[in-house]
């Protein structure tokens, strides 16, 4: 008992400066480290990371040393009198360049504008408010993004962020989804990202990236892609297959059904299909997993976030996705794990 007791109070201590991770690594983010050590190469003394980045050598050991104890990155042993440290697959991930960069989807749930809904997540189960992002900023996510043009940029970096991480899974792991496919449309696409990175491995693909207009019209321009804007409650651009992309987590699923509706409608009866892109949360223990729970934490917490930043949206299981894909008409799918936190959903109208 007395253990038990220990442990629980050193837990809370975590759950109390549980910030403390993202904080910090924002602040490396945002000093450039991992840029400055990738082009450095090689073991890094403090002294000349902290001239790259520009700040203090005493304040920037206290925030490596941090980074080394949580294996973001790792201390080099050389015949240097100072702390000299190395780059980790980790710490490559807090790039802003780079096919496996993740920075911008921190940057993004890092914001003043993000973070603020978390505080009336309470509010929201009590029932005093319907959703806590609309309670903090007067107006749900894509209408603020809509009017305020920086937070918009960080969505579409975010997005494009995990578009090029998203296809290169696909890509590794279930090419075979685009083929036969000649003409895509990308539904919620973003600025395009997703599909610039997929016509580099599909040339003769003709992609259509669908969004807003106030997205399309900031997205930059790239040849095999026309931009379209719209609105996929109403209708979607037509073409052989349409790929819909960490977009259906962010409604419930009365629009859930009829964001899938207008996908069927756009893609051929007899051949077409829709990709869908999304998160399947499994319930059941899995016994090849020595009886674990195969919820992962990384889907349990897009889950919280889909409560704090949207009104109906969700992480589904496995039988509320055949519940809505259904629902919207179709008649049958497949679903294929990719090393991602995603799943791709084939759905066939």
């Amino acid at each position: 008992m007395e253990k038990e007791e220990a442990e629980a109070e050193v837990e809370m201590w975590k759950f109390i400066f549980g910030f403390v991770e993202m904080a910090v690594v924002k602040c490396a983010i945002e000093l450039g480290v991992a840029e400055a050590m990738e082009t450095h190469g090689g073991a890094v003394s403090l002294s000349s990371l902290s001239s790259a980045v520009g700040c203090s050598p005493s304040d920037l050991n206290r925030i490596m040393r941090f980074l080394v104890n949580r294996r973001v990155l790792k201390e080099a042993e050389t015949s240097e009198a100072e702390p000299c440290y190395q780059q980790t697959a980790l710490s490559r991930r807090l790039m802003t360049r780079g096919e496996n960069g993740m920075a911008d989807l921190l940057l993004l749930e890092s914001s003043p504008v993000m973070l603020a809904p978390w505080h009336a997540l309470s509010a929201r189960l009590r029932g005093k408010v319907s959703a806590p992002f609309d309670a903090a900023h007067g107006e749900e996510i894509w209408g603020y993004a809509a009017s305020h043009p920086a937070h918009s940029k960080l969505i579409n970096d975010a997005m494009a962020c995990h578009a090029r991480l998203a296809v290169s899974a696909i890509v590794n792991g279930c090419p075979e989804v685009f083929d036969g496919v000649s003409s895509l449309v990308d539904v919620g696409g973003g600025n395009g990202a997703t599909l610039r990175t997929l016509i580099k491995s599909w040339p003769l693909i003709s992609g259509i990236n669908f969004d807003l207009p106030h997205v399309v019209s900031a997205a930059p321009k790239c040849n095999g892609v026309e931009f379209v804007g719209g609105d996929m409650f109403d209708s979607v651009p037509t073409a052989d297959a349409a790929i819909i992309k960490w977009v259906l987590h962010d409604w419930g699923d009365e629009e859930c059904i009829r964001i899938l509706e207008k996908c069927r409608e756009a893609v051929p009866r007899e051949k077409g299909k829709v990709i869908i892109v999304d998160a399947v949360i499994e319930e059941k223990e899995n016994p090849e997993e020595g009886g674990k729970s195969t919820l992962k934490d990384m889907g349990l917490m897009l889950d919280m976030a889909m409560m704090a930043h949207t009104t109906t949206g969700k992480e589904r299981t496995l039988k509320e996705w055949d519940y809505v894909i259904k629902k919207a008409g179709f008649s049958r799918y497949t679903i294929k794990p990719i090393l991602t936190v995603q799943s791709v959903i084939e759905a066939y109208p």
